[in-house]
């Protein structure tokens, strides 16, 4: 079958790791189907490219300002012929929903959507939260929409009413987990992986670290990820009381970040708000436990073995709960905690995740194709072939 994907998350030059979810996602549909994508770029990520093949996959580059209703009103003329050889258009992002609004697919419309303020509208400026509701009914167009885990499916489906709203979560690949630490040196190392940004609450990260040295548990806190904060979280860690307790490693790579869960004990992930919160499932496939915040869709797949949730914002209840942890959990293999989530975000998984949404799409329609001979898994052919 071949699917358009129509998204304005997606890497350029001057963006490259932009819509790395999206990229996820649709390598794991092209092993079933053809795929294509129509970028929908906008200015500060457009490095002037308009076709490419990225990773296997052929791109067309559209401009686009989302915030731009003339913008928004050419990208959708734009798109009639972007799409005209599409069996399924798949939208992703909910900034891609506005084009198709005005050129709505004359083929089945299925749009996968990962958007935050559904779910915490709070962290939208007050202009934005107000103009929400109204916003949020574009939601209702597709013919199926999915969203990554049932958190935040409760607000698609509120908008939807009714209409088909499926879970197909986020690829997190299993793998076999190095060996937990002995412990032999006595300390307690703790790694976080996130933006340094108020979202993912690093300050509170360090102040956990604080109480628990006050506690005489001799912590340490590896933080993976980059932000506006890095300066707060800088000055907060020359403290005497975390001196030479906390490091800061920046933004690194899926085999960094792998490195950086092998070396510790136990992932600190204090978020007021995500969605799915990938990297607390990646520390779980990693083989550490973890102790999150409990705002956000990873509640659906901790269990007493890997994890504890967390509502609070005191240090205090935060240093309890990792020794409460740590305690359970210290003898516990880190096979055991993989075995946890095992392969039930894995590439295969979440590519029949989407199938199942393309059938339910196809079901309900009429129209010039073979709907067996849609659904049938076709592998894309040779660089070049094709076009968006």
């Amino acid at each position: 079958m071949r699917i358009t994907a129509v998204t304005t998350w997606y890497p350029t030059t001057r963006a490259p790791a932009r819509g790395s979810f999206v990229v996820r996602d649709l390598a794991a549909i092209a092993t079933l189907h053809e795929v294509r994508v129509v970028h929908l770029v906008p200015p500060g990520d457009d490095d002037a490219t308009r076709r490419l093949r990225h990773e296997g996959v052929e791109v067309l580059r559209i401009p686009m300002r989302p915030a731009d209703p003339v913008s928004v009103a050419r990208a959708a003329r734009a798109l009639g012929p972007a799409l005209k050889d599409a069996q399924i258009v798949h939208s992703m992002a909910f900034s891609a929903l506005e084009p198709l609004a005005l050129s709505r697919p004359r083929v089945p419309w299925v749009h996968t959507e990962h958007w935050s303020a559904l779910t915490t509208p709070g962290t939208l400026p007050a202009p934005a939260r107000l103009a929400l509701p109204a916003v949020s009914r574009l939601l209702a167009l597709p013919d199926v929409a999915t969203a990554v885990c049932d958190f935040l499916a409760a607000p698609v489906r509120t908008v939807r009413r009714g209409r088909p709203t499926r879970v197909v979560p986020c690829i997190v690949e299993p793998y076999e987990p190095a060996e937990r630490r002995d412990r032999a040196d006595g300390s307690l190392r703790m790694v976080g992986v996130g933006g340094l940004i108020e979202r993912k609450d690093p300050v509170l990260a360090l102040e956990t670290v604080s109480a628990l040295v006050s506690r005489g548990v001799d912590a340490h806190l590896t933080w993976v990820g980059e932000g506006p904060l890095r300066s707060q979280v800088e000055a907060r860690a020359a403290a005497p009381d975390l001196a030479g307790r906390i490091t800061l490693t920046g933004s690194l790579d899926t085999t960094g970040v792998r490195r950086a869960l092998a070396g510790a004990d136990l992932f600190l992930g204090p978020t007021r708000a995500d969605n799915f919160f990938v990297s607390a499932a990646e520390a779980v496939i990693a083989g550490r436990p973890c102790v999150v915040g409990s705002t956000g869709g990873q509640g659906e797949y901790l269990t007493e073995l890997s994890g504890r949730l967390l509502d609070s914002r005191d240090p205090e209840d935060w240093a309890r709960a990792v020794i409460e942890l740590d305690g359970a959990t210290r003898q516990v293999s880190a096979r055991s905690i993989a075995a946890t989530i095992g392969d039930s975000f894995s590439t295969p998984v979440v590519a029949a995740g989407y199938n199942r949404a393309y059938r339910e799409a196809l079901a309900p329609r009429t129209g010039p194709w073979s709907r067996d001979e849609a659904l049938r898994p076709v592998r894309p052919g040779p660089a070049g072939e094709g076009r968006p």
